[in-house]
């Protein structure tokens, strides 16, 4: 069984062999009132809804909770109050049923959702990591073998996505709604210059910027101009977000031999950009890996699937084990 509560989603999946039996995922929609993620409301819902999800996650399962092997958990990185009560629960649970205890790092559970559908990816490959917190390329040797190449030196671009979504009255989360409207606009109506940055690195926070005083000098002039062009601006934000994305990318893959090109994280369920994405790994004549859409946001799926290699090398940890905000 997996847990996995580093931000604002409680998500508790059952994984049997190579099977997920079950992954059930509670989102906090009380965030939205804010427009982002409250630290402090998102542990106490995490409280509220981890039992809840425990017991819909064991009758979808079909398992009895005495035939679990192991209790898998996020320990970081991730809000540190979220953190703790997915820590706590997995202890309790381990300690109560007397098995193993598996630590998951969460962001090499991302790259981990590739194998769920795919178990037998050709190494070594490009993994272009995206979602609210975290914005990196990594390079992928093996399962357990990685290298950072490039990663934001600001804001990441799920951020982007979400911040500049509330400067256009979105509701939070705002990418899914930017992607949706963005398929009724014209892409190229607004232009915007990308933020320069050294090696394969990204610097969202100059563009939000740019939107904001963008959108601050039309309405002087229509105030309405943000409603009136509404499809145009979604369609433009993200071709700006994509292709900003794809340069590092792109040049990476010039220098180096790559066998794979991959997108993972939250927004790789955006449209766009898995379009872009797989028109380079064509172009490059490479294989191109995406999660299932239920495996690209945060979800306890992908924590049981590095769960897995990791039972299998017996990587287990005791029960003074803490939760890490950062990795």
């Amino acid at each position: 069984m997996a847990i996995e509560t580093s931000c604002d989603d409680t998500s508790i999946a059952v994984l049997k062999e190579d099977k997920i039996l079950a992954n059930v995922t509670a989102n906090q929609e009380i965030h939205a009132k804010y427009g982002g993620v409250v630290p402090e409301l998102a542990s106490r819902n995490h409280e509220k809804n981890i039992v809840r999800v425990f017991n819909e996650a064991i009758n979808q399962s079909g398992i009895d909770q005495s035939e679990l092997d192991a209790i898998a958990f996020t320990q970081g990185p991730g809000l540190l109050g979220s953190l703790m009560v997915g820590v706590s629960f997995a202890k309790s649970l381990a300690l109560g049923l007397n098995i193993p205890l598996i630590a998951v790092n969460h962001l090499q559970a991302h790259i981990a959702a590739l194998y769920i559908e795919n178990p037998n990816p050709t190494f070594p490959f490009i993994c272009l990591l995206v979602s609210g917190g975290h914005t990196q390329i990594i390079w992928v040797k093996d399962f357990f073998s990685y290298e950072i190449l490039g990663s934001t030196l600001d804001d990441a671009g799920g951020e982007a996505f979400d911040k500049i979504g509330k400067m256009l009255d979105l509701p939070y989360p705002a990418g899914p709604a930017i992607d949706r409207l963005a398929q009724k606009g014209d892409p190229e109506r607004f232009k915007f210059t990308y933020s320069k940055v050294p090696d394969f690195n990204y610097s969202f926070s100059g563009f939000k910027t740019q939107v904001l005083y963008f959108l601050r000098d039309q309405e002087k002039l229509d105030a309405n101009f943000k409603a009136s062009n509404i499809n145009d601006l979604c369609a433009s934000i993200q071709h700006h977000i994509c292709t900003y994305l794809l340069k590092p990318v792109a040049k990476l893959m010039k220098e180096r031999e790559v066998l794979g090109l991959a997108v993972v994280g939250g927004v790789s369920a955006n449209a766009e950009l898995r379009i872009e994405m797989q028109k380079l790994a064509l172009k490059n004549q490479i294989p191109f890996m995406v999660p299932d859409f239920q495996y690209c946001t945060d979800n306890a799926g992908m924590i049981a699937e590095v769960a897995k290699y990791k039972f299998e090398k017996e990587d287990f940890v005791t029960l003074d084990v803490v939760a890490k905000a950062r990795f």
